[in-house]
């Protein structure tokens, strides 16, 4: 703000009025420090937004060919460092899906993100037909704050995926199951440790021997729900592919297994 004063005095001897130019420039502290801090304030929040925005572009979906996932379920170990996603609808997902997948349909990502919040810094993949409702799901999830996702080609475009029809439970799902009391349950494991604690009324049977011996401890009623579990989820999916063959319709297979998660029987 600036402020000028006119100061005006006669010189009585020449009579000659001279005028007197005082100019005061008066600087408003307060308003120039408002001014900053205004300014300040502005650029904090340009760097915040633009570093918000930076670390959500730097996470991209990968590409994922069904060689490699393939390649990755087949291995017993590797497969554990992966979580894989069928993005299907249920009826498609049971008609047949990659071995180990979940099916979580696309329409219910969003909701399921918090379920799967434990693999927000591993391995995620997703998977459907052709690619298309996959990689909508990937997005999605990377938008959720999942670290590492792959979009893989889709068991249509890729023939040689390993095709299985049981249902892949996470644990917190077998544990409900198993909390639930109904179904029959097969314990896969080696008769030591079936001994040393099992689920109730679980039956117990060796890897070796399921080709032989798994009809016979499964119930008449080919609609009966059963549920397969072992150390890590590779032997008992054998016995869960077996049933299917068998013609039971509702099996499902602990994709956790007695070493990797502490179900309470």
């Amino acid at each position: 703000m600036n402020l000028i004063c006119y100061t005006m005095y006669e010189n009585n001897n020449k009579g000659v009025k001279i005028m007197k130019y005082n100019k005061l420039l008066v600087v408003s502290m307060a308003a120039v420090l408002s001014l900053s801090l205004a300014g300040c304030s502005s650029a904090s929040n340009s760097s915040s937004s633009s570093s918000s925005s930076s670390n959500n572009g730097s996470v991209a979906v990968k590409e994922l060919k069904g060689e490699e996932l393939n390649k990755i379920e087949k291995d017993d170990k590797e497969k554990e460092k992966y979580l894989v996603i069928d993005v299907r609808d249920v009826n498609e997902y049971k008609e047949g899906h990659v071995k180990h997948a979940i099916n979580i349909p696309l329409a219910d990502i969003e909701k399921h993100a918090e379920h799967l919040s434990a693999w927000k810094d591993k391995e995620v993949v997703t998977v459907c037909n052709t690619g298309k409702k996959s990689k909508e799901a990937a997005d999605k999830l990377v938008k959720a704050g999942f670290k590492k996702v792959s979009n893989a080609q889709g068991v249509k475009d890729y023939k040689d995926y390993e095709i299985v029809k049981f249902t892949t439970l996470l644990a917190m799902d077998f544990q409900a199951a198993i909390d639930k009391k109904e179904g029959t349950f097969i314990d896969v494991r080696e008769a030591k440790d079936y001994e040393k604690g099992h689920v109730a009324g679980a039956k117990n049977i060796d890897v070796k021997n399921i080709d032989k011996d798994l009809a016979a401890l499964l119930p008449a009623d080919k609609n009966a729900p059963i549920y397969t579990y072992c150390y890590s989820g590779n032997r008992s999916s054998k016995a869960a592919q077996k049933a299917v063959e068998l013609g039971y319709t509702n099996v499902y297979n602990a994709w956790d297994g007695t070493k990797e998660h502490e179900y309470k029987f």
